[in-house]
């Protein structure tokens, strides 16, 4: 059997914690390896554990989880990070997908819901959900010339013509299968250009992607 994806939770209030562990303990697949009560207290965490995927609270008393998650997307090979939240206004999504998280929930998502998103980002697929993307769509449209636009149009001014297509679809939030089946690629092929458009943006993930192409006013194809 495969080894079961190591979680590691960061949340301040102790029954929160306990609850998560409960649940996740439950999904054979997953492993609870740690919990910590603040983002202060991560870095040793994950040095000492190495979780594959870390469950990150925002607001913590000594260092946020926006915070926390920066510092662990700069490492050389960081963990997948979800934040888990009460907080979803645009300002605490935006931050977060900026930062490296590779999903964002809030705490009252379903407890399969949940698990399905850790399997997601440990298999290297991010957490879009639909809301977020809708957050994310009309953060841009609301601003209109955001000043991150240029920079965002210039960088994917960089790539040819089928990567752009694959960055528009990661920016829809599709899975490497449903752009395989959108382009006629295979999905070898799609995790090749993801890595390529990573490689030729300075970007860590595919949440990064979806942000530039919004930041750039090109959600890419509707459906």
């Amino acid at each position: 059997m495969d080894s079961p994806t190591r979680v590691l939770i960061v949340d301040d209030d102790a029954l929160v914690r306990a609850g998560l562990s409960m649940m996740l303990d439950s999904a054979e697949d997953l492993a609870v390896v740690a919990d910590v009560a603040d983002g202060a207290e991560v870095v040793a965490a994950v040095n000492e554990h190495r979780p594959d995927v870390v469950l990150m609270d925002i607001r913590m008393p000594r260092l946020d989880g926006l915070a926390a998650t920066e510092r662990l997307r700069a490492r050389r090979e960081p963990p997948e990070i979800i934040i888990l939240t009460t907080f979803d206004t645009d300002d605490h999504i935006l931050r977060a997908m900026r930062a490296g998280a590779s999903g964002f929930l809030l705490k009252h998502t379903p407890p399969a819901e949940i698990v399905r998103a850790i399997r997601q980002v440990a298999a290297g697929e991010p957490m879009l959900s639909p809301a977020v993307l809708r957050k994310m769509m009309s953060y841009v449209a609301e601003t209109g010339v955001d000043p991150r636009q240029e920079r965002a149009r210039a960088l994917l001014g960089r790539l040819s013509e089928g990567e752009r297509a694959v960055a528009a679809l990661v920016g829809r939030g599709r899975t490497n299968g449903e752009i395989g089946r959108e382009l006629s690629l295979s999905v070898a092929t799609v995790k090749a250009y993801v890595s390529r458009l990573l490689t030729k943006l300075e970007l860590n993930n595919r949440v990064q992607i979806a942000l530039l192409v919004h930041d750039a006013g090109a959600p890419g194809p509707a459906g």
